[in-house]
């Protein structure tokens, strides 16, 4: 189920207080906003909203025998992954950056956020199908740049599926093949990177793929390896 309201603070905000009420929030069910007041993405970063663009959240319902719920952001890269990439006339630029975006030729077109309420996870997307935000650190684009904008509804409809049907897959085969896929639809090995992790120095290195249980890795300049489990990740200018 898709439920859909003209305007609310926050998809994500709104679905953790029902959790929260004791609200029986069905896994596969969906709410969509036309408009929001107080999105949020990773880092405590507003969240831009542009009519016409897709910003929505659902809930996955955690059993103890899931792979790790951080690795529900790599589940989510491929379903949005899985359903931008038929909107596009050339899909060749369209790429996933650790652990939460889109990118279409290094500009941000989507973004991913967990949160967790007791043993759910709510995942809130936002994607930019109509209009993109200018934000002074990083480029964005949105698909109406690239051709037409697709309808909001059509885009909630078909990531909703593609979510469903990866969820399932991290569910029934685990991490390796959601690895093996996600690292396919990612930038290319070797692509500079530079990180800010929590209360540390900023890191500079190479993407050298994905660690067996999902975290960045980074091949630093002296050709050790850094494994990343927390950090915002840009793409080096």
């Amino acid at each position: 189920m898709i439920r859909t309201v003209p305007q609310t603070g926050s998809t994500n905000a709104d679905l953790l207080a029902e959790l929260r009420g004791g609200e029986r929030v069905g896994e596969g069910d969906w709410l969509v906003a036309d408009r929001q007041s107080a999105g949020r993405g990773r880092q405590g970063r507003d969240w831009f909203d542009g009519a016409g663009n897709f910003m929505g959240s659902t809930v996955v319902r955690l059993s103890p025998r899931d792979p790790s719920p951080a690795t529900l952001a790599l589940v989510s890269g491929v379903a949005v992954h899985e359903t931008v990439s038929p909107l596009l006339a050339d899909a060749s630029a369209l790429t996933l950056k650790w652990p939460n975006d889109l990118l279409y030729a290094g500009a941000k077109l989507a973004g991913i956020l967990l949160e967790r309420q007791d043993d759910a996870i709510v995942v809130g997307i936002g994607a930019n199908l109509a209009a993109a935000p200018s934000l002074p650190d990083r480029a964005t684009i949105a698909l109406a740049d690239l051709g037409p904008a697709p309808d909001r509804d059509f885009f909630a409809r078909g990531l909703a599926s593609h979510f469903t049907a990866e969820l399932d897959r991290w569910r029934t085969y685990e991490l390796e093949p959601l690895i093996r896929r996600w690292e396919a639809a990612a930038h290319k090995p070797g692509t500079s990177l530079t990180v800010n992790s929590p209360g540390e120095p900023t890191i500079n290195g190479a993407f050298a793929g994905l660690s067996p249980e999902g975290s960045l890795r980074l091949r630093l300049a002296n050709g050790s390896e850094r494994v990343i489990h927390a950090g915002d990740v840009m793409l080096a200018s």
